[in-house]
């Protein structure tokens, strides 16, 4: 009779065992999701603080990229005139640039000097180039075909940049922006081969534009100095690819025209080679 207590004993104290498993593993797994959840609550609440940490250990860069920015703004503000005006884009576009320009060459030459050593240098950097590509047409007639040129760099540097950020917020946050990130990546030999074509076909349009009276006497002038820099370019070939492919297409041409237009066509051909830079003398051995 005795075991029949016991029985019931064991029993009751079974379930209690199990119960308090069952209650511990229930409360390990709130716990585990509650972490869960203050994870990602706590992953967009870290990301201002980190964008805002970065961008002040960052200031320079910080404020290339949103000059950048700027850049693209005012360009689609210009194509869609709808809040300002063609000339208000235009104009702003082209001070974002010089202000982008004045910034990088801050960073790549920091120490000024009076001297032609400094002078050379200055004139060597790229940044240079895009200050005066700003002050050359900045009291022209405003014109698409100026703009592209600034827009395409703002789009492929601003989207370099864009990438460290989302990057610095985590791994898997906007991935439609990292989509459109991965396509100017993936064509940015093409951007910088179009943005060289545009510099190319601005040089004809500048002398229109003298001759039409939207532009200045000297701005072919100045311009054809600017391009003699970008084709002395050590930092970007692709202006000089651009003359050699458009040499070869206009030699094709030349070939299959008639002889009158064939003729003109290798004369222009003459022309443009006489006005390139000259490559500098190999050193003698």
């Amino acid at each position: 009779m005795s075991t029949i207590p016991e029985q019931a004993t064991r029993f009751d104290s079974a379930q209690n065992d199990s119960a308090s498993q069952d209650q511990g593993q229930g409360q390990s797994n709130s716990s585990s999701q509650q972490q869960q959840d203050q994870q990602h609550q706590q992953q967009p609440q870290n990301a201002p603080a980190k964008l805002l940490q970065h961008f002040q250990t960052n200031r320079i860069d910080s404020a290339l990229w949103a000059l950048r920015l700027l850049v693209i703004f005012f360009t689609i503000s210009y194509v869609l005139p709808i809040f300002i005006s063609q000339q208000s884009s235009f104009s702003k576009v082209l001070l974002a640039n010089a202000a982008i320009s004045a910034l990088r060459l801050h960073q790549r030459v920091p120490a000024f000097s009076f001297s032609r050593e400094f002078l050379a240098r200055l004139f060597a950097e790229d940044s240079c180039h895009y200050m005066m590509y700003s002050l050359i047409f900045f009291s022209v007639r405003p014109t698409l075909l100026v703009l592209i040129p600034v827009m395409l760099y703002s789009v492929l540097h601003a989207s370099s940049y864009s990438l460290k950020l989302l990057d610095l917020i985590g791994q898997n946050s906007w991935w439609g922006a990292r989509f459109i990130i991965s396509i100017v990546e993936f064509q940015a030999a093409n951007i910088l081969k179009a943005t060289a074509f545009c510099e190319i076909f601005i040089m004809p349009y500048a002398i229109v534009l003298t001759f039409m009276s939207h532009a200045g006497l000297m701005t072919p002038i100045i311009y054809y100095h600017y391009l003699v820099m970008r084709y002395s370019s050590r930092r970007n070939p692709y202006p000089r690819t651009a003359f050699a492919e458009l040499r070869i297409t206009f030699e094709a041409l030349a070939s299959r025209s008639p002889p009158a237009v064939g003729k003109i066509i290798r004369v222009g051909i003459g022309f443009v080679n006489r006005l390139a830079p000259q490559p500098p003398p190999a050193p003698s051995q």
